[in-house]
């Protein structure tokens, strides 16, 4: 019996076993929308943007470790998912999206609403594909969900022509072999010996764990390598909850915003064993300074991320979880180390920097402080909720003051620092967990960005919680502005433009709308949010000149910090820095 390509594309998804898609209707992809109209076992959750629809997509694929689907019309439509898929691949996110295209015939003659999202997209995606024949639909989606999800994961695009899924041929499921994409799993043994004994000399090292392990779900490997080796382990803002963050070996994260203590111990260490790492410029700092004393490993499935930013001195290519898995072997049978007494000195030294410098914040009973907020939903989720996130300072406060133990519960946009991704994210994990508690934290500027969603969110019934750090700032900005431009506030001020009342938006969609001004409030506003099966905005009016602390200025050694201090101190140490 013969097919329409649309019948073919909803045939394929279901073999890949896709439940959700995240979309929004046009014109081309008409006839794919008319089938889903009827269909039982795919539900398409409608956005009301497709930035949303990818970002909800990605929020999937996140918590759950599956592909998030995505389904979108042709010319605006498909170009409205470039910054969802730029997000998703420099998070090595498996995000697949669907766009409609013009009839083949009209394609390069500036039909209406056609746009050429193959090369658009091309820079931002792992692979892209334009179908030109009904018969290769089939073959081509499945090639997109094993390159979506295998090796090192990233998004994928399809560019659907409307003839290509109203055409007609026989469906068949095919046998998959892409001979020119052959990822490398395990690692070379005789390299990861080398690491396994370099790692029984080290007296100082320290493991900077990366997103690379929550994606190959190398969680459980981690922690066994950390505990029986005993070193301390730091975590990229991609890795945290890939180990937990309330265990006494855990540094929290380094970097720009990191902990002390972390980026003193990666700048003493004499190893850096980095797994599923990037080594982006918010880790390292000053790249010249960057570990100076030590040797580095670098574990990672992608051999193109391998000396790409640091040096290297043993490279490991494979997937994270199955190296470690060899790793720990041979240090269990070939490497008999005493490491208690190798690591005393130096766990010892890390304690002493965690008491000098932890992170802290000058509590007020008269004005709420962000991290305050933080702190309290901590304490009242116990760390088992789904916590998403904008870009800016809300993210940053979230990743110092909530400690993640699991993976898979921590959304955030790294790589791109996407805001506007926290609010749509959240929806998709809400969709993929239905029974569990996820949380957007967010900025008063960025929850702006994809407000809209609100509506996605009532339709669809998802009790998505939005804690809003209302400061009436684009808060980095300000601090930045503050820190290197003089004060001079240009345009990060939001309150003396239209501010709208996040209370009152929530209700105008259906939602429920709280607000708390004074620190004594932020309890009892969070507790009663969580009670409520609804969409709830909370607005927490904040400390606008509260800044995010320690801070490494860009371009400055990671271990050149910047502290909550009296402003006079401050300034002379940032010029000293500068």
């Amino acid at each position: 019996m013969k097919m329409t390509g649309a019948e073919i594309f909803l045939e394929s998804l279901k073999k890949e076993g896709v439940k959700y898609i995240f979309g929004y209707p046009g014109g081309v992809v008409l006839g794919i929308f008319d089938l889903l109209y009827d269909n039982k076992d795919i539900q398409l959750i409608l956005t009301r943007h497709e930035q949303g629809a990818v970002h909800a997509a990605d929020g999937y694929a996140r918590s759950t470790g599956k592909p998030g689907v995505a389904l979108v019309t042709s010319g605006p439509g498909a170009t409205n998912t470039v910054t969802g898929l730029a997000t998703a691949y420099m998070d090595s996110i498996p995000v697949i999206v669907f766009s409609g295209q013009v009839p083949t015939a009209l394609i390069g003659n500036d039909a209406f609403q056609e746009a050429d999202i193959v090369g658009i997209s091309r820079p931002c995606t792992k692979y892209n594909y334009l179908v030109k024949d009904v018969k290769e639909l089939s073959l081509i989606i499945k090639q997109t969900f094993y390159i979506a999800t295998s090796g090192r994961p990233g998004p994928v695009l399809v560019d659907l022509p409307k003839d290509v899924t109203v055409s007609k041929t026989e469906f068949t499921w095919p046998e998959l072999n892409i001979r020119s994409y052959k990822p490398t799993y395990e690692g070379n043994k005789w390299m990861i010996s080398q690491a396994a004994h370099l790692i029984a000399k080290s007296k100082k090292p320290v493991i900077l764990a990366g997103g690379g392990v929550v994606l190959s779900g190398a969680s459980k490997e981690l922690k066994e390598l950390a505990e029986y080796t005993e070193i301390p382990v730091t975590m990229t803002l991609m890795g945290l909850g890939s180990f937990p963050g309330t265990h006494s070996l855990s540094l929290g994260m380094p970097g720009m915003h990191g902990t002390y203590y972390a980026n003193k111990a990666i700048q003493e260490s004499d190893m850096l064993i980095g797994i599923g790492v990037r080594f982006d410029d918010r880790v390292t700092g000053k790249i010249d300074a960057f570990a100076p004393h030590a040797k580095i490993i670098h574990i990672d499935i992608d051999p193109t991320s391998i000396r790409k930013n640091v040096r290297v001195d043993i490279p490991i290519v494979g997937d994270v979880r199955r190296v470690l898995l060899v790793l720990n072997k041979i240090l269990k049978e070939e490497v008999k180390e005493q490491w208690s007494e190798v690591r005393k000195a130096w766990l010892k030294q890390i304690d002493e920097w965690k008491r000098e410098r932890p992170l802290t914040y000058t509590y007020s009973d008269e004005v709420i402080k962000p991290q305050f907020v933080v702190e309290k939903i901590y304490e009242l989720t116990k760390g088992d909720a789904i916590i998403a996130t904008e870009v800016g300072q809300n993210q940053m406060w979230t990743a110092q003051f909530y400690k993640f133990d699991k993976p898979r519960m921590w959304l955030t946009s790294g790589g791109l620092g996407t805001m506007g991704y926290g609010f749509p994210a959240a929806i998709g994990a809400q969709i993929a967990h239905p029974n569990k508690l996820v949380i957007d934290i967010a900025g008063d500027g960025s929850i702006q960005m994809n407000i809209q969603e609100l509506a996605t969110a009532i339709v669809h019934k998802l009790p998505v919680k939005v804690a809003i750090l209302n400061n009436h700032y684009l808060g980095m900005v300000r601090q930045w502005q503050e820190l290197f431009f003089n004060e001079r506030y240009s345009y990060s001020e939001l309150y003396s433009h239209v501010v709208p009342d996040f209370v009152k938006v929530a209700e105008a969609y259906g939602a429920v709308g709280f607000r708390a001004i004074k620190p004594s409030e932020v309890e009892p506003v969070l507790k009663e949010a969580f009670k409520i099966k609804k969409t709830v905005f909370m607005d927490f009016i904040i400390d606008w000149k509260e800044k995010v602390y320690p801070m490494v200025p860009a371009g400055a050694p990671i271990d050149q910090m910047l502290f909550e201090e009296p402003k006079e101190k401050a300034e002379k140490k940032l010029k000293a820095v500068k």
